[in-house]
């Protein structure tokens, strides 16, 4: 009697192409799972990225509530009929100049006491404007508006014979910037760790996503800053973590003889005033 025996071969065969199918299988489902996830995050960023630019937080303070007694608010009415809110306080001599000034992403005018303080004590003029959607100001914030503003109020304080220097905190050194291209008789431009772009930075921390595809409001410095006659000064911290100090360094070589670079050792990105800012701000406009 012949005996059969089983074709262990074939039951082999079945059960690697079994394991190949329910490998790629899980394959499929991985990759799958991996796209929406990122098509998740992708859309989020989309969505939610006027927040994560724009800050705004807290309360307007009235100035006298953080040393500021000798700055009156006042209302600015916009070209569209929005209505912001600024300090604004005279310089003490007809010569001196006024600083318009432009904060950073985040807060309000009230976390900028400091440095409106050290401005006011040289004797100069104020006009520092909430942005848009910040504290004690209408409206949505986005860059054409914000650059729109500025331009308006350097015209406002032109028109009657003031002397303005721009100056730029953070996200204001792309709106104090784009004043300066388009309004060349200013006296001085102050870049305080200023970016190449928004969209630059938002690259560097978000490798993985096609932000120059993503975001509306990039304020691209770098497209124009050649063009800016103003004589400029750029400050920088070599320890900032916020926006690194190679934006700067960019900048000031766009610039050519234009611009003065600054570095700061040990400077982050909001000290810089503690390390003389102001005092060399000063000795230029001394010159």
């Amino acid at each position: 009697m012949t005996q059969t025996h089983p074709d262990y071969s074939k039951v082999f065969k079945d059960m690697s192409r079994s394991n190949d199918g329910r490998l790629k299988r899980v394959l499929i489902l991985l990759i799958l799972v991996s796209v929406v996830i990122y098509a998740g995050i992708v859309g989020y960023m989309y969505v939610n990225q006027d927040s994560l630019l724009y800050k705004p937080s807290g309360e307007l303070p009235a100035p006298k509530e953080v040393g500021l007694a000798d700055v009156d608010v006042i209302s600015l009415p916009m070209s569209d009929g929005v209505m912001l809110t600024a300090w604004s306080a005279p310089p003490a001599t007809e010569d001196a100049p006024t600083v318009l000034f432009f904060h950073g992403q985040s807060g309000n005018l009230g976390d900028r006491a400091d440095r409106l303080r050290e401005i006011l004590n040289s004797g100069f003029g104020l006009l520092a404007p909430s942005y848009r959607g910040f504290p004690g100001s209408e409206g949505e914030p986005s860059e054409l508006a914000l650059i729109s503003d500025g331009i308006q109020m350097f015209d406002q304080l032109d028109a009657v014979g003031t002397v303005v220097v721009l100056h730029g905190q953070s996200l204001g050194t792309g709106v104090a910037a784009a004043v300066a291209k388009e309004r060349p008789n200013a006296q001085l431009l102050v870049l305080e760790a200023p970016f190449t772009a928004t969209v630059d930075v938002a690259g560097e921390r978000y490798p993985f996503l096609p932000v120059s595809a993503l975001m509306k409001d990039q304020f691209a410095t770098r497209d124009f800053i050649a063009d800016v006659t103003v004589p400029t000064l750029i400050f920088h911290g070599t320890e900032d973590e916020t926006v690194p100090m190679h934006h700067s360094q960019a900048l000031a070589a766009m610039s050519g003889d234009t611009a003065e670079l600054h570095v700061i050792p040990d400077g982050t990105h909001n000290d810089l005033w503690s390390y003389g800012l102001w005092d060399e701000v000063q000795s230029t406009l001394a010159q």
